[in-house]
């Protein structure tokens, strides 16, 4: 039998893999756009508390597994990084795109945030960029 995929990407990095871990890493492998611990919380109450959500999520960004996602909602949300990230470096200086109609925020991995020059004495560490509009599945383009 196939070893499931959360489990080589948990193995990947290190990390134990557990009921609870498994159910996190599945529903962002069936999502596909970016999750919010009340989001979580809500697909997989009573089976999880809150703290453990809450650890998983930290766990997971710590070692490069997921990014966090700040998009217009306040609610911070997380999508799965690319395979290159690690618990040294995240490499997802991409876009992410918000639709207006399902509040949906997604990665777009391939859109690169474009570089800028900062005044001197700023050092930049990390970048975000927004775009907001109607995503193919709501627009019937998808």
């Amino acid at each position: 039998m196939a070893e499931k995929k959360s489990h080589v990407l948990l193995q990947k990095h290190g990390i134990r893999a557990t009921g609870p871990r498994d159910k996190v890493m599945d529903l962002f492998y069936s999502h596909g756009f970016a999750l919010s611990q009340p989001d979580i919380e809500k697909l997989l109450s009573p089976l999880i508390d809150r703290v453990t959500i809450y650890r998983t999520l930290s766990l997971f960004v710590e070692n490069g597994i997921l990014h966090k996602v700040l998009d217009d909602s306040g609610t911070m949300k997380y999508a799965l990084c690319p395979e290159e990230c690690n618990d040294h470096k995240h490499f997802h200086d991409h876009v992410h795109f918000k639709c207006t109609i399902c509040s949906q925020t997604s990665c777009l991995e391939n859109l690169e945030i474009p570089g800028f020059t900062l005044p001197k004495g700023y050092e930049l560490t990390e970048s975000n960029l927004l775009l907001s509009g109607v995503c193919p599945g709501c627009s019937g383009k998808g």
